[in-house]
């Protein structure tokens, strides 16, 4: 009896080991991406990331929910993923699906779809900032000390500086009456990455290129719901919102590379191997196949791993985070950074994404090339090429190197302002060229009023052009202001602080008092023609039409029935006489304009006198008396 006690005792002690054992392996569920999705979006299908612990596909089931369907789930390499395809029928109601993996149960929201993207078109005007640069609106979300990177110090050019979401919120009205009709902020994600070293100097990814969690507006920005404020107060003022996406890499401390679901996640190397930066291999007929490999799918820096984007999860992840965003903060138009760098079908394959379900929506690419046919390649074109991209537009840098072609350097056959006119007789490559962007610095370059040895004429000129030339404008903040700087020794130096963005600014510039004769003459400059944009038919729908320059005299043409819009520009040392007959097949008798720039009226324009380094932009009466 006690022989048959003690192994009662015994077998007890095994059944609850076993207890214990079942239930330290119940499934811990730490990451389910998307957070949420939609009902009613056009593509019914959804596939969801679970990471955690205890996974096991044959133990994740879908309480029945009425028309959602559990179609597949999928393990992968590492065991701590599930990815798990679901079908949501396009009359399903917005409600909360309930989930069971292995003991461990969850819920998954289904929002209903709001978002109504407003897109982009030449009327608009682009507002390019540097959240973390700009603006600080709330204190206290400078610095934490649970981020990989805890520092603040505006006295460190490398370091965060404190600006915010909020900060950009309040000074929607400085924007509004500047004339801006939409913002585009380098990325919001959260960069929780650690201090980098980049030439010598530990810098912060204050920039944002470098993603550690995409359903995270980093929070030293204000979170999700500052980048909801932002969108909902802008969309109130008639301020419409960009979204920098980046596809090709995320930060190295991103979480999912702590784990990696599989091996080829990233695009990998033997050895470590960078970009070449070159984008003539993904499009040159004579091209090695090593070239081209490295230009795809070498990394863009050691500290920013290069997603593989031919893997099915990897793609996925990428499309619907894109869909997500879209959808949450009621985005309008997607700016894409490294564009050539990413695999191009797979481009392909997430423009469409976009562009079937907001069909409005406007995205156009960072191609930073040098000639129009390898700009139009990785847009949407008339190339009779093999591979054909639906990218809309381009963020166009062979108009910005024209330009400054044109401003800094002598009139001659095929220099100065000859250049910007032959880089747009190459139009025809492009399928519509007034979706590009055009520019004149961003937080890459040197800045515009630099590069022209800050001669105000110059800048007249060149926001003129920017202003009225075929294609989408977008500004640098501060070039209203003529913030000024090279990139030397560092970028640092085209990214310092708006100033009157923090309480304890010296001076705001902000403010009409801030500001001295000369910025202000600046900013009355920009907003004259920002505003003149907005309800000009020529600018927002017009035809381009160029004559060939003469004399260093540039002359085109933003015409409709409704508006014909002439733009005279003198980049010669002298004055200059003009002869307009030359121009009759547009102008077809007219005889009387308005200069836009300073109102005042011209009764005979048929012969117009412009002063050295002078621009008119001429309103023309199209009445014959």
């Amino acid at each position: 009896m006690k022989k048959c006690l003690t192994n009662l005792y015994y077998l007890g002690i095994i059944l609850l080991c076993c207890v214990f054992t079942v239930q330290a392996q119940k499934a811990e569920i730490t990451k389910v991406n998307p957070t949420n999705w939609f009902v009613g979006m056009k593509n019914p299908n959804l596939q969801i990331l679970i990471y955690g612990k205890n996974l096991q596909s044959n133990k994740l089931s879908l309480k029945p929910h009425a028309g959602v369907k559990l179609k597949k789930v999928h393990t992968v390499e590492n065991p701590n993923y599930l990815f798990v395809d679901l079908e949501i029928a396009k009359n399903t109601k917005a409600g909360n699906l309930q989930f069971s993996c292995n003991g461990t149960s969850f819920s998954y929201e289904l929002k209903a779809k709001s978002a109504q993207p407003r897109g982009l078109s030449q009327a608009d005007f682009i507002y390019l900032l540097m959240p973390d640069r700009f603006a600080n609106g709330d204190y206290s979300n400078d610095k934490f000390a649970d981020m990989a990177d805890p520092n603040h110090d505006r006295k460190n050019p490398f370091f965060r500086h404190g600006g915010d979401l909020q900060g950009v919120t309040q000074h929607l009205d400085y924007l509004k009456e500047l004339g801006v009709t939409a913002i585009w902020m380098t990325p919001v994600i959260e960069n929780n990455q650690y201090l980098t070293d980049e030439g010598g100097a530990m810098r912060s990814a204050y920039h944002g290129y470098g993603f550690t969690e995409h359903y995270n507006v980093d929070k030293r920005l204000g979170g999700n719901e500052a980048y909801k404020k932002l969108s909902n107060e802008a969309h109130k003022k008639g301020i419409k919102l960009v979204q920098d996406a980046v596809y090709n890499h995320v930060g190295i401390n991103h979480w999912f590379l702590k784990d990696m679901p599989s091996k080829d996640w990233l695009n990998q190397w033997d050895k470590y191997t960078n970009t070449t930066y070159k984008d003539q291999p993904l499009f040159d007929i004579h091209a090695s196949a090593k070239d081209t490999k490295e230009v795809r799918n070498g990394w863009f820096t050691s500290f920013l791993p290069d997603l593989n984007q031919n893997n099915p999860f990897v793609a996925n992840f990428l499309i619907q985070h894109a869909l997500w965003s879209v959808e949450t903060f009621d985005l309008d138009a997607w700016r894409i950074d490294t564009y050539i760098y990413n695999d191009l079908y797979f481009m392909n394959k997430c423009n469409q994404a976009l562009l079937t379900e907001y069909p409005k929506i406007h995205i156009f690419g960072e191609s930073a090339v040098n000639t129009v046919i390898s700009q139009a390649y990785f847009t949407k074109n008339n190339l009779a090429i093999p591979f054909k991209s639906n990218l809309p537009g381009a963020l166009d840098f062979v108009v910005e190197e024209a330009i400054f072609e044109a401003l800094n350097h002598d009139f001659g056959w095929n220099d100065g302002v000859s250049r910007l006119y032959s880089v747009l007789a190459q139009d025809l490559a492009y399928a519509d060229p007034s979706k590009n962007v055009n520019f004149l610095e961003n937080h890459d370059h040197h800045r515009f009023f630099s590069v022209i040895g800050e001669d105000f004429e110059k800048y007249k000129m060149g926001i003129a052009w920017l202003m009225t030339l075929r294609g989408i404008p977008h500004f640098y903040y501060g070039t209203e202001i003529l913030m000024k700087n090279f990139k030397n020794p560092s970028d640092a130096e085209v990214r310092r602080d708006f100033p009157g963005g923090w309480k304890e600014d010296e001076v705001n510039k902000f403010e009409k008092s801030g500001r001295n004769e000369k910025e202000n003459e600046a900013f009355e400059f920009v907003k004259k023609l920002a505003n003149f944009r907005k309800s000009s038919d020529a600018i927002a729908n017009g035809k381009f039409m160029q004559f060939v320059p003469q004399d260093a005299v540039y002359v085109y043409f933003r015409h409709t029935e409704k508006q014909i819009i002439m733009v005279v520009s003198n980049t010669s040392k002298s004055e200059k006489n003009i002869d307009t007959s030359r121009f009759e097949e547009i102008l077809k008798g007219s005889k009387s304009a308005k200069n836009i720039i300073d109102d005042v009226n011209i009764a005979d324009i048929s012969n117009l006198k412009i002063p050295a380094k002078g621009v008119m932009i001429l309103e023309i009466n199209q009445s014959k008396k």
